[in-house]
């Protein structure tokens, strides 16, 4: 199988993630595979919603797609979402969950405030690799926005 294209330089990726491994582990992993892109990381939601609202006043750069976590601390993943999803000028980001919640009530409430994906995050490093690959492909290669 060949190797999709990394997504144009420039291209942002937020990634809202409280755990700090997995946060590694993903900046890490896409910063190897897409050194073009530029990610900005939040370590919980308040944190999200202040950069969002930093890029809808043009201070800060608009992400491309947010990686979104769901348990998080001050201000839980779903009401990211829901914020993102109900703002005229962000909602048309992609919002893909990564969570390692596989509660079907989870995904059920994330696709109903209009998530654009929800994925488990694999235990296994190969898979995760494979995902966070797979992932910027779709979503900065392949899907137009």
């Amino acid at each position: 199988m060949t190797p999709s294209p990394p997504p144009a330089p420039g291209r942002t990726i937020l990634l809202v993630e409280d755990d700090p491994a997995h946060a590694h582990l993903i900046m890490r992993r896409l910063a190897d595979t897409h050194p073009g892109l530029n990610l900005i990381h939040c370590a919980d939601g308040e944190a999200a919603l202040q950069s969002l609202e930093a890029c809808r006043a043009g201070a800060a750069t608009r992400p491309d797609m947010v990686l979104l976590d769901l348990r998080l601390p001050k201000v839980d993943g779903l009401d990211v979402l829901a914020h993102i999803k109900s703002a005229d000028d962000l909602k048309g980001i992609p919002v893909v969950i990564l969570t390692t919640s596989s509660d079907p009530s989870d995904c059920d409430e994330a696709y109903l405030r209009h998530a654009n994906s929800y994925l488990l995050k694999p235990i296994n490093y190969q898979e995760f690799s494979q995902m966070a690959d797979n992932l910027c492909s779709y979503w900065l290669n392949w899907n137009r926005s």
